[in-house]
């Protein structure tokens, strides 16, 4: 398989129930220091939603969502979720959560565009979280706090994991590195997006790329952003526009950079209709989330996502996401893993 990336003298350092032990652990432990750090309390989220809202997550805005049809509902269409981040927002009002706290959940999706590799799946599991801030603090250093901390609950996962396992050598920074992807071009102006990332991971070994969604000085975006959820357009503190951004770490076990979380400052009711019309969507003005935000009727939050398999992947140092999670993948692929010593479950 041409997007399969074969680690050299690969072995797994867990058999198989050590395996399912170790996810437990991992997803246990982290989401509770994830609720702790940033105040978030567990809630039940939506597999599906209705179509025509303008809820679900357009992604980059040509991935197809899976539908079915609503028997009960005139046959109406539902749409199985990319991710929760604008029903979150959703529930944060009909929660009137206060600012300081907010929500998480395990969000499961299906995207059946993905092109599949170690590190992407049809089937997608994530802890979804939003919370209630000021307008005060929509700015980059708010940003970087919470990144920070997020980071720490990663880190405690990462020793507590060791500890477990003492196989395992624990590899990530004490700290992570932040930079624009604005000053990422110019360090590597020759590069594509994907071999700037590897070159700043494998420098600071834990990344967070800020401004992503929006063109950068070569007119090109760094990578895609739905217009309605991240604020990417918002020219912050630091005369660059953008913020919201990706944690990324340096994977040894693949010798590449590796996406843990996407997450920012969500947008308000101006950044909303500029990136609209920026991306030339504005005829989603009319949809049911978005006027609940025009209107005034949603509070100012910041969110994201962070990957539970992908998590549970690099604290137990496994090679392909599918040792992690049960899903579909090629025969070729699987037998071309089987023989790597990276069986898929």
């Amino acid at each position: 398989m041409s997007n399969l990336i074969k680690p050299v003298c690969y072995q797994q350092l867990l058999d198989v129930k050590q395996t399912e032990q170790g996810i437990k652990l991992i997803k246990d432990f982290f989401q509770q220091n994830l609720s702790t750090e940033l105040r978030l309390r567990r809630v039940t989220a939506p597999l599906f939603v209705l179509k025509g809202l303008g809820i679900n997550d357009d992604l980059n805005g040509v991935e197809r969502p899976v539908t079915f049809p609503i028997k009960d509902l005139g046959e109406a269409q539902a749409e199985v979720v990319h991710s929760l981040a604008k029903w979150k927002r959703l529930t944060l009002a009909e929660y009137q959560v206060e600012p300081g706290y907010g929500i998480y959940t395990d969000m499961n999706a299906i995207r059946a565009d993905e092109e599949l590799d170690n590190l992407h799946s049809l089937y997608v599991d994530q802890w979804d979280w939003e919370a209630v801030i000021t307008r005060e603090q929509r700015t980059i250093a708010f940003l970087e706090n919470i990144v920070e901390r997020i980071y720490a609950a990663i880190l405690r996962t990462e020793y507590l994991t060791c500890e477990t396992y003492p196989q395992i050598k624990p590899f990530l920074p004490e700290k992570i590195h932040f930079i624009h992807s604005e000053d990422l071009l110019q360090m590597y102006p020759d590069k594509t997006p994907k071999e700037r990332e590897d070159e700043i991971c494998k420098k600071y070994g834990a990344v967070f790329l800020i401004g992503i969604g929006g063109k950068l000085s070569d007119g090109k975006k760094h990578d895609g952003r739905a217009p309605d959820y991240d604020d990417w357009s918002t020219v912050a503190e630091n005369g660059k526009a953008g913020l919201n951004g990706d944690i990324l770490i340096w994977y040894p076990v693949l010798n590449r950079s590796f996406e843990l979380s996407s997450m920012g400052i969500r947008v308000d009711k101006e950044s909303l209709l500029r990136q609209l019309k920026i991306e030339g969507k504005e005829e989603r003005e009319k949809l049911y989330f978005h006027q609940q935000l025009l209107n005034g009727n949603l509070p100012l939050s910041i969110g994201g996502g962070i990957g539970q398999s992908r998590l549970c992947m690099v604290m137990l140092h496994k090679a392909h996401i599918g040792e992690i999670q049960a899903s579909i993948w090629p025969e070729e692929m699987r037998r071309e893993c089987e023989q790597l010593g990276m069986p898929l479950i």
